[in-house]
């Protein structure tokens, strides 16, 4: 068998888009690039070139290459960017040639009733020096016949890839190997085999793996996106062919920023949207184990899909068939965090903080609202202030308190600020450590960073503080300061009382500069 290359190709910002109207917003469009290029894919879709009539940095929709590239960071680190254009709907005039630098792929799609033109079109695109992807739309709609005419021209084409697109999801194993062989053996073997599938059959994944062992003469590409998000029942997911390759091949994608632009992202968008399945679940799988183990991890509200990866792989194969809540809570317990000794940095903190008014900036969408009337008091009472599990963009803060892992491994390469950190964080970038189980103790609420952090106060006697941004949960709207903080976890009206009932326990007096929820719960 030839050890030839499998690649990644993700399209969540294009394929993905079809489920939100692509309407990602610009901050969070970059945030999945990010995520992706840490997570090691090999070619990320950023969208589609189509005739459209006015720009919209927030969609990943756009008339020219120029405006798509804006999504894109400078350094890709070896990662290759691609985007899609229908022959029927995009002008090539509007393609400017390859700069040397962004997108240099173009994916090129057609119908079987305009397949010549699009074979034209994806020859003119590659005379504008880019890399091109020739993908004819349900190649389950083709006869052996016409697939053959059609590798006939693509080899003429000579392009960087074929793709064989399943795109109502009937493909079963028998017809991907049809497929497969028949173009594998009369396609130029030079030119890539790429792939992409639905899961109208909840088959993608094993057709997925199929290919990857079939004898091939050529490289292959695998279309997938993340937790499979896109047009009704969805893609290829594709953290699980990642982890797939992973074991299989060797391969050395880091699942964990998939997963964290899932918790981050995508996992909002399928609240109000379903398709597929669930990452708890695929992890519980993973490792084979009973998938109460998932639910009772999902259940405890501050955990994210990163955490619970982190900690199945850590269990005991023999706790694996039959669920053990008292096991569980020993390595849930295990993972938040080490006892450390942390009096010397707590009294640095109480040395830096007493006598001082302090302002305390939560991460409600509240602190974009009132920003001049939260900065007029800042500076008018020359306070301290202290953001909690962020670092907004807006504001000038003094000290960041991080005790959630995955914000911040969004900002620990900020290093204009003093980091208050609790001993579960990863990573360097810490100036004061604090026990993090020391921390939660007793607080019913067991990672809400801001009740974490009034219970560091009060113990090195704090007795007063300001808090804008905390905002409260609403059911209803998205009350964050940005989309990525949104916990991926719903709650209801309850959970706000709760939270204020802890801060009135912790005993310290609160002083909103911007309107909360928690205020009529502590009032009473």
């Amino acid at each position: 068998m030839k050890n030839y290359e499998v690649k990644l190709l993700d399209c969540t910002l294009r394929d993905g888009g079809y489920v939100n109207n692509w309407n990602w917003g610009y901050d969070v469009a970059k945030d999945i690039v990010a995520c992706l290029l840490k997570a090691r894919v090999d070619i990320i879709e950023v969208g589609f070139l189509r005739n459209i009539k006015k720009y919209d940095s927030n969609v990943t929709v756009c008339s020219n290459i120029e405006e798509l590239n804006r999504f894109l960071p400078e350094n890709s680190n070896g990662t290759m960017f691609s985007a899609m254009a229908m022959r029927s709907d995009y002008n090539i005039e509007n393609l400017a040639p390859y700069s040397g630098k962004g997108i240099e792929l173009i994916r090129v799609t057609a119908h079987d009733y305009d397949i010549k033109e699009g074979l034209e079109f994806a020859g003119r695109v590659k005379e504008r020096s880019y890399k091109v992807s020739i993908n004819p739309i349900n190649i389950m709609g083709y006869s052996d016949k016409q697939i053959l005419d059609i590798i006939d021209a693509v080899n003429r084409i000579f392009p960087y890839q074929f793709s064989i697109v399943d795109t109502f999801g009937s493909m079963k194993q028998g017809d991907l190997e049809r497929i497969v062989n028949l173009v594998d053996h009369n396609m130029d073997e030079k030119i890539r085999l790429g792939l992409h599938l639905h899961e109208n059959r909840a088959l993608s994944s094993l057709l997925a793996q199929k290919f990857v062992t079939m004898q091939l003469k050529r490289s292959i590409t695998i279309d997938g996106s993340l937790m499979g998000m896109g047009r009704n029942p969805g893609n290829l997911p594709i953290e699980l062919i990642a982890d797939y390759l992973n074991e299989d091949r060797n391969a050395k994608y880091d699942i964990n920023y998939m997963l964290d632009a899932i918790d981050d992202h995508i996992s909002l968008i399928k609240g109000e949207t379903l398709w597929g399945y669930t990452t708890a679940y695929f992890l519980s799988a993973k490792f084979n184990l009973h998938r109460n183990y998932a639910e009772y991890y999902l259940k405890k509200g501050n955990l994210t899909s990163r955490d619970i990866n982190q900690i199945f792989a850590k269990f005991d194969p023999a706790k694996a068939t039959v669920f053990d809540q008292k096991y569980a809570d020993q390595e849930y317990e295990k993972y938040l965090g080490k006892t450390i000794k942390d009096e010397s940095d707590k009294g640095l903190l109480c040395t830096q903080l007493q006598d001082k008014d302090i302002v305390l900036l939560a991460p409600g969408n509240s602190i974009k609202k009132y920003e001049a009337d939260v900065k007029e008091y800042v500076k008018s009472k020359n306070a301290v202030t202290i953001s909690i599990n962020f670092i907004p963009a807006n504001y000038f803060v003094d000290y960041a308190f991080f005790s959630n892992n995955r914000r911040w491994e969004k900002h620990k390469r900020n290093t204009n600020v003093k980091v208050i950190g609790t001993s579960n964080l990863e990573g360097q970038g810490v100036d004061y450590h604090i026990d993090y189980n020391g921390l939660k103790a007793h607080l019913g609420q067991d990672n809400n960073g801001l009740l974490m952090f009034l219970n560091l106060l009060h113990e090195i006697n704090i007795d007063r503080v300001n808090i804008a941004g905390a905002d409260g949960y609403c059911v209803d709207e998205n009350n964050y300061y940005s989309k990525g903080i949104r916990s991926y976890l719903e709650h209801d009206e309850s959970y706000n009382q709760k939270v204020a009932e802890t801060i009135k326990k912790i005993g310290i007096e609160i002083v909103f500069l911007t309107p909360s929820k928690y205020e009529k719960y502590i009032s009473n």
